[in-house]
């Protein structure tokens, strides 16, 4: 595929029941590269988008898709003239942004994530229904970190940063310095409609919201952002993304506070025409997944 499909798309492909059936549908993937500065990339395929960094001190990759794609993510690193992947950077625990940690993890490229998301990969759960088992070790972040960490790589500085999450409980943003470029993980999924909010995985829509606004307050117009699903975007996209949720979120909880009960709230929809976009969170489940995370988190 030439661009990242939605979630729900991403979930058919991932559940596929059969191995044979499984692979047929990845067999059909295109991983396609696209240059941002230099010596900083952007990979599109299936599932989430993948940040590059090349250069003389090595290949760092942000997020890695499925493992039945790792040979197709190589072939277009290499084609972008860079070196064989020597770190990978998790932006949180999904199967679609972690899923070929384990075959980078075998290759012997450095893993790097938050705590949380080493704890998630180690332990599985579910995400959106789906049973995800236990990830091996080699799948496993072996360097973690609370509130963030650097890379002092090809010329830049590459912050890669904690804000409390919002999607799950450890997600990161990465930004270079230098080349002004700044990857968010599922923090921001570009003309998707509402995101998704992974209250099983920890995910809070008032963490989503102050996430982003740190996030908005690090970068500038000049930024190019890289979405964890979507083509590339600019911070007035992210801020104008960020406007969308503060007041469908608003208007939620409005209603929670004024005594309504879910399925009033849901009848009377109070986000109804906000959305300027499609996408797979329709109003009746991001009414649910806010008002599960106000539930679960306090409003």
């Amino acid at each position: 595929m030439k661009q990242a499909l939605g979630y729900l798309a991403i979930l058919c492909v991932a559940s596929v029941s059969t191995a044979a059936g499984a692979q047929s549908d990845f067999d059909k993937v295109e991983i396609t590269a696209q240059e941002i500065r230099p010596g900083v990339a952007v990979l599109f395929g299936e599932g989430g988008n993948i940040g590059v960094s090349y250069g003389t001190d090595g290949t760092a990759i942000i997020d890695d898709q499925f493992a039945p794609l790792s040979e197709k993510i190589r072939a277009a690193i290499a084609k972008l003239g860079a070196k064989p992947v020597k770190y990978v950077v998790n932006t949180h625990w999904h199967f679609d942004h972690a899923g070929g940690n384990v075959e980078f993890g075998k290759a012997g490229a450095t893993i790097v994530a938050h705590d949380a998301v080493r704890m998630r990969l180690a332990k599985g759960g579910k995400v959106a229904g789906r049973d995800i088992p236990p990830d091996s070790r080699e799948a496993l972040p072996v360097v973690t970190y609370d509130q963030g960490i650097k890379l002092h790589l090809n010329g830049d500085t590459i912050d890669i940063r904690f804000f409390g999450g919002g999607h799950t409980d450890g997600d990161s943003v990465v930004y270079w310095r230098k080349a002004n470029v700044l990857h968010t993980g599922d923090l921001f999924m570009h003309r998707l409609g509402y995101p998704f909010i992974d209250t099983a995985s920890g995910g809070s829509i008032d963490h989503f919201l102050i996430s982003l606004g740190q996030v908005l307050a690090m970068i500038d117009d000049e930024t190019v952002i890289i979405p964890g699903h979507g083509k590339l975007a600019t911070r007035a996209a992210l801020l104008a993304f960020r406007n969308m949720i503060a007041t469908a979120t608003e208007r939620i909880r409005a209603m929670k506070d004024s005594g309504a009960t879910l399925e009033e709230a849901k009848a009377r929809n109070p986000i109804a025409g906000l959305r300027t976009t499609q996408g797979f969170i329709g109003d009746q489940q991001f009414i649910e997944s806010v008002w599960s995370s106000l539930d679960a988190h306090g409003h």
